[in-house]
């Protein structure tokens, strides 16, 4: 399972996994400001808001050539991005500004420790199995002839589930464009999920967006095939065809040309 549904709404493992940790964070500080200190309470508001802000600011930082084209990109944080170090150092400020006594230090080092084992722990519980090797099944080539994932084995490759009424798949999709058609290293699909030829066309014509390999997936075989869920979804794959990683949702640039690199592609 790499992704967990609540009604309407579906989070990334890792997004679901940081919201427990946050609300235990908070369960855990309230109960501990009525009974230790009240500068918990304070403490624990300043210290997530810290360790957020420093946490988005680190990961610019660190990819800063990345964001001087687009700057206003590093508001975007809906598209992940967050330097665990630096959000850690965020808290550590704060709680040299807020606490003043051992036993309030402990209770706060308390609750942020058992914040941090369910993030880990929930994290590790609903992340995607990693090495599933590539599905068989064929599908049809809008340009080409019908392939199955498992032929592109050879190359790592990057696999795009996406439909045209998706908003976030609509903004990530010149990106991917872009960085397709930019190295040979690379194999990407872009698996399009439900929609007739037609539509695809329609909507690839008025965005001026060239891609190749773009195959349909009308019954939505590869989605299940991984266990996941959601629009848009992108895999990477080793050159053997087994799953290295996967990202859902909207993804940056540094996140696609990271786990590029982690499979072995050339910069």
């Amino acid at each position: 399972m790499n992704a967990v549904a609540i009604g309407p709404f579906v989070f990334a493992s890792e997004q679901f996994a940081a919201l427990l940790g946050i609300f235990a964070f908070t369960i855990v500080t309230t109960i501990l400001a009525r009974r230790v200190d009240p500068i918990i309470g304070r403490w624990s508001s300043w210290a997530l808001i810290a360790g957020f802000v420093a946490a988005r600011l680190g990961h610019v930082a660190l990819h800063w050539q990345s964001f001087m084209g687009e700057p206003l990109r590093a508001f975007a944080f809906w598209q992940g991005g967050f330097q665990p170090v630096a959000g850690l150092v965020g808290v550590l400020v704060v709680s040299a500004f807020f606490i003043r006594s051992l036993k309030a230090g402990l209770a706060a080092a308390a609750a942020f420790g058992l914040s941090l084992v369910i993030w880990v722990g929930v994290t590790q519980l609903t992340s995607a199995t990693l090495g599933q090797p590539a599905p068989t099944v064929t599908l049809h080539q809008m340009d080409g002839p019908p392939i199955a994932v498992s032929d592109v084995a050879g190359k790592p490759a990057v696999i795009n589930l996406w439909a045209s009424w998706c908003p976030p798949c609509r903004r990530e999709m010149p990106l991917l464009a872009e960085v397709a058609a930019s190295r040979d290293d690379v194999v990407f699909l872009f698996i399009n999920q439900g929609e007739g030829a037609d539509t695809i066309r329609s909507y690839l014509a008025k965005e001026n967006l060239k891609i190749d390999r773009v195959l349909l997936d009308p019954s939505m075989q590869i989605p299940r095939h991984y266990g996941s869920m959601g629009l848009p979804i992108t895999l990477f794959l080793r050159a053997d065809g087994t799953l290295a990683s996967m990202h859902m949702g909207e993804i940056s640039r540094e996140a696609l040309n990271a786990a590029i690199e982690r499979l072995g592609g050339s910069t």
